[in-house]
């Protein structure tokens, strides 16, 4: 049986992308490193069959990154990541906006269906698990920040749940007792995963949750606007509110101005992604962030390996998170 670049990369030591760049020619990989690759390829006899792979359309060196919407800096960040990595082993990254229908996403998939490019990173989909699963079966797919249920499909995200834990927990350090929860009724992982993490910080802090206090929609501006309305006409109004996104944190802040409240003062306010918004905001808004550009470099590396590779990395990988306090909690 002939050897694999996957043999070539464990006689060496190295990962399958190394391999893939010493392939390639490129400058990016160390001379020692190189060394061991070249002295596996002569020992095991490897030969890649470029001629193969171009006449099957299965070396591109291409990959379509699939997009929700372009109207986030989150995945403007992740793609930006996901370039610089991707430009150091001679592939490109193409995008495009599915604006979550699910006929669109299908459409674009075709691009991966009739070989145009080598895989596909999903930052979001509307496939559900068992689809997911049957095209990882075929084709090099791999989700990025947002990962699907019972998916056995490469993915990259932080821990929500984690995060939304320690944004909580923050908050609680401040003092707050009565903090609000603005979720949506999404059924989106990490949705559920803030939602958890914020109940879990309660309950580690001895404070008992209570269901007046949370408000769901969707992840819409306006429905930040309507749950600081809800708030407000509470019995007792929440000193704090943690929101799921920062879209939504920051209707709760511009919201909350206009009744007369100051975000920091009056009302702490924390959100989640870190958004490019986040520092422009005044008050600046503090939040969860998700390390966006490692991310994307993250789920190129491994994609790049399995586009190279007999067997399949499907693993779930998180990434490290950061809760960052600015003015919306009244820390400078």
């Amino acid at each position: 049986m002939s050897a694999t670049i996957k043999d070539v990369a464990r006689e060496a030591g190295v990962s399958v992308a190394t391999v893939s760049r010493v392939l390639n020619g490129s400058c990016n990989v160390s001379e020692d490193s190189t060394a061991r690759v070249n002295d596996a390829i002569k020992k095991l006899h490897y030969s890649p069959n470029f001629l193969g792979r171009n006449l099957r359309k299965c070396e591109t060196n291409v990959i379509l990154c699939i997009m929700p919407t372009s109207e986030h800096s989150l995945y403007s960040k992740i793609v930006t990541g996901m370039q610089r990595y991707a430009s150091k082993l001679g592939y490109d990254i193409i995008t495009a906006v599915s604006d979550n229908t699910a006929t669109a996403e299908a459409r674009q998939m075709n691009m991966l269906f009739n070989r145009t490019v080598d895989g596909v990173v999903l930052l979001g989909t509307m496939y559900d698990a068992d689809s997911l699963n049957r095209l990882a079966q075929n084709y090099d797919i791999a989700l990025c920040c947002e990962g699907v249920p019972g998916a056995d499909v490469l993915t990259v995200a932080v821990d929500d749940e984690s995060g939304a834990f320690d944004a909580v927990t923050a908050l609680i350090e401040k003092g707050h007792r009565d903090i609000a929860f603005l979720g949506t009724k999404s059924e989106a992982i990490s949705s559920t995963a803030r939602e958890n993490g914020y109940k879990m910080a309660l309950e580690k802090a001895g404070i008992p949750f209570r269901e007046e206090l949370v408000y769901r929609d969707s992840y819409e501006y306006n429905c930040g606007t309507d749950a600081m309305d809800y708030f407000a006409n509470l019995d007792k109004m929440p000193t704090a509110v943690f929101a799921v996104s920062d879209l939504l944190a920051i209707a709760v802040i511009h919201r909350a101005s206009e009744l007369g409240l100051t975000a920091g003062k009056d009302i702490s306010v924390m959100g989640f992604d870190n958004i490019t918004m986040c520092e422009m905001m005044l008050p600046t808004v503090s939040t969860v962030e998700q390390p966006c550009f490692k991310m994307g470099e993250l789920v190129i590396e491994k994609l790049i390996e399995n586009i190279h590779s007999t067997e399949k990395d499907n693993n779930y990988y998180t990434v490290d998170h950061k809760v960052i306090m600015r003015q919306s909690t009244g820390d400078k």
